[in-house]
């Protein structure tokens, strides 16, 4: 598999039975086949995504001493600003070529979980950039919650199964600055080739060259989805969840080439986690005779904090 499919979100909440199975066995085969999908009609509108990129590029072009303000020590980089090179992948030393920020969940009906996560952080010198990360986690979250649906559908699961593990989940949005390159990096990239740690991510901002993802026959293809699709794949709980029926797959974030170093890229992941109790034990359905069950117990919260330190963001 050489591209990447592309989906319409509109097919699956369409009052069409054959629209709505179409898109289930669609971005079922999809998930299975290279874990990534471009999706249409989804939840964002043009301008609220012009009003985020603004805000984002706002606060990215802050001193740096100001962004440090916001650097919130013994929080795992959960909220708030990750200054530039902290976070590497799973195995590799040098540090990614980029900054970013995270807004976390907004819990407003138990109090339980929102003494769990850490409260998200306002930047006092933009107004506006606040609000407007809200409302991008709050349509990301439900665009989410509606490709979860069609996934259970095509898991054999009743069509809600994943929404209240979902509800008030552990989920993150990261703007990410990859800075211009000023030198030759040694061995660093702007991401270098990882998985995602979550039930699935949709990206904003593929828009280009950079995001490539690995097909399974270990050969590197360019993900580049169109101005109005997102780019969802599938993370490592979900891939647990189902004994790797829907596959986690490898990707990562090139340099761009040498003419293009003095330029800055932008891109917006929404990471889709669920509450940390949620019990990611395989699905009884994806277990069979070919493939027999390929992973311990365990729970959300537990594969995160693992997962956490492997990174290099929480120490043991």
């Amino acid at each position: 598999m050489n591209t990447i499919p592309s989906v319409n979100l509109k097919d699956f909440t369409s009052n069409d039975p054959n629209r709505k199975q179409n898109f289930v066995n669609a971005i079922g085969k999809a998930y299975e086949e290279i874990g990534f999908v471009a999706l249409k009609g989804h939840f964002l509108d043009d301008v609220l995504v012009e009003n985020l990129y603004k805000e984002v590029k706002n606060f990215f072009t802050l001193p740096t001493e100001t962004k440090r303000k916001y650097e919130i020590p013994g929080i795992g980089g959960q909220r708030g600003y990750v200054s530039f090179g902290k976070e590497s992948a799973k195995g590799k030393k040098e540090g990614d070529l980029k900054e970013f920020w995270h807004f976390g969940q907004y819990v407003d009906d138990d109090e339980k979980l929102k003494e769990e996560y850490p409260e998200n952080v306002s930047v006092e010198e933009l107004p506006e950039f606040n609000e407007v990360g809200k409302e991008t986690y709050k349509m990301l979250e439900k665009t989410a919650k509606y490709v979860l649906r069609a996934l259970a559908l095509h898991l054999g699961l009743e069509e809600t199964y994943f929404d209240n593990y979902i509800h008030n989940g552990n989920s993150i949005l990261r703007p990410i600055h990859y800075p211009p390159i000023k030198e030759e990096p040694k061995e660093a990239v702007r991401a270098a080739a990882h998985g995602d740690i979550n039930l699935i991510t949709l990206l904003m901002g593929a828009q280009g060259r950079g995001l490539q993802v690995q097909n399974h026959t270990g050969e590197w293809i360019d993900a580049i989805a169109e101005p109005d699709e997102l780019m969802i794949n599938v993370g490592d709980m979900l891939s647990r969840h189902t004994n790797n029926k829907l596959k986690s797959t490898i990707h990562r974030v090139i340099n761009p080439p040498k003419e293009l170093w003095g330029t800055s890229r932008y891109s917006i992941p929404f990471f889709m986690h669920p509450v940390s109790s949620m019990k990611l034990d395989v699905l009884d359905g994806c277990i069979d005779e070919n493939n027999p069950k390929a992973f311990d117990d365990t729970t959300a919260g537990e594969f995160l904090t693992e997962r956490l330190i492997e990174l290099g963001l929480i120490k043991k």
